[in-house]
């Protein structure tokens, strides 16, 4: 979860067990290991790798959880919608649109991992509660330059097949309205508009399956379909290997860059010709000739590299071609060789990929053990935007 001090990411494995995030971050960022192998030592040991699992660990967790939940309280009114550049899937709505509708609205932006791994969830619910007054809304509330473009955030709908209705959210106008803070966050509304429960980050699935329904029961729905939705994402979308997750976000632009580790000083905003080094753990380091600004790292010559000593099974990248659009073609290697069978799923097993637009690309998920890798990806062109490593 992104919040606005920015913790990474990876700490959301911890809302799973439906505790305050802050009680499991340290001073960094990360997850306080001791406290996690005290507290839930199952987790802790834990290798969440298949749907399968994480849904048996979900239903338990909820089963324990919903009888010492009180009722849902009244947390605020659902506040206007007003202030999308665009809506897709749907015509502008309303909160008198809405009334009599049980809704889920959905924080989100297209290339931040936490909610690509929710998407299953909330394409689901809005499949199997649709006929019974469910409503889910995505409002897409930009991080970076390039998911303001319309054009990329049409694109990402349809490519992500989401058929609900989705704000374009480029003022972080609905944002505001909410006060919202993160990407993910789902804020459950009743039919009277009154929002009755929030979800902020990954996980409690169960839970917050188990809230759609006691707010359509109280709209006056019968016979809701049984049972709990699964997790079916596969590629970025499916789950992460918690128990293995040792490395976080990290973002290459400078205004907040952690972890640069090449030989020299970082040099902003002009090209600079860089060398690599020895890394320890999540270090990384840049090889060529690249211009650091304050959002992205660009190639301004053929043949440049980024490293990243990394412990986690999934390694994403965000990336984008050069200004003009023109592809960019690249190589990856896992501890100097082809990845193989550990290849994500934007490359093939040689390693060989293509930056074709701005989004989140998988380039690593390890089949074997996991132990602490090199991550080596090499642009045989010049021009790639690199923006953030996030893994799973």
């Amino acid at each position: 979860m992104k919040i606005t001090a920015r913790l990474n990411r990876f700490i959301l494995a911890t809302l799973l067990l439906s505790t305050s995030v802050a009680a499991f971050a340290d001073g960094d960022g990360g997850i306080k290991q001791g406290m996690l192998d005290r507290n839930f030592p199952a987790l802790a040991a834990a290798k969440v790798e298949d749907a399968a699992t994480l849904a048996k660990q979900e239903a338990s967790s909820f089963l324990m959880k919903v009888s010492a939940r009180s009722a849902l309280t009244v947390e605020g009114t659902l506040p206007p919608l007003d202030g999308a550049v665009q809506w897709l899937n749907s015509p502008p709505l309303t909160a008198a649109d809405l009334r009599g509708k049980v809704v889920i609205v959905d924080f989100w932006t297209y290339s931040c991992i936490n909610s690509l791994r929710m998407l299953p969830y909330l394409k689901a619910w809005a499949d199997k509660y649709r006929s019974a007054g469910l409503v889910v809304i995505g409002v897409h509330a930009p991080e970076f330059g390039f998911e303001k473009d319309t054009g990329n955030v049409r694109h990402a709908v349809s490519d992500l097949k989401i058929d609900y209705p989705v704000a374009i959210d480029n003022d972080h106008a609905i944002w505001n309205a909410f006060s919202n803070d993160s990407w993910p966050a789902n804020y459950f509304i009743d039919a009277r508009g009154r929002i009755r429960y929030h979800q902020f980050g990954e996980g409690n699935y169960a839970e917050s399956e188990q809230v759609i329904r006691e707010l359509l029961t109280e709209a006056g729905a019968k016979n809701l379909p049984g049972g709990f939705v699964a997790d079916t994402g596969k590629g970025a979308e499916a789950p992460p290997a918690f128990g293995e997750l040792q490395s976080p976000e990290t973002y290459l632009g400078y205004a907040r860059a952690q972890g640069f580790a090449s030989a020299g000083d970082l040099v902003v905003n002009q090209p600079h010709l860089y060398a690599g080094r020895a890394l320890k753990l999540n270090q990384w380091a840049l090889a060529g000739t690249w211009t650091l600004g304050a959002e992205h790292a660009d190639l301004d010559r053929a043949g440049g590299d980024i490293v990243y000593r990394f412990h986690a099974r999934d390694l994403h990248l965000v990336l984008g071609p050069s200004a003009d659009g023109r592809p960019v073609r690249f190589r990856v290697t896992v501890d100097g060789a082809a990845p193989g069978a550990n290849h994500g799923a934007d490359v093939d097993a040689d390693g060989n990929g293509v930056v074709t637009g701005h989004r989140l690309y998988q380039l690593v998920r390890q089949q074997g053990p996991i132990a602490d890798r090199t991550f080596e990806i090499h642009f045989l062109d010049p021009g790639v935007q690199a923006y953030t490593f996030t893994f799973g």
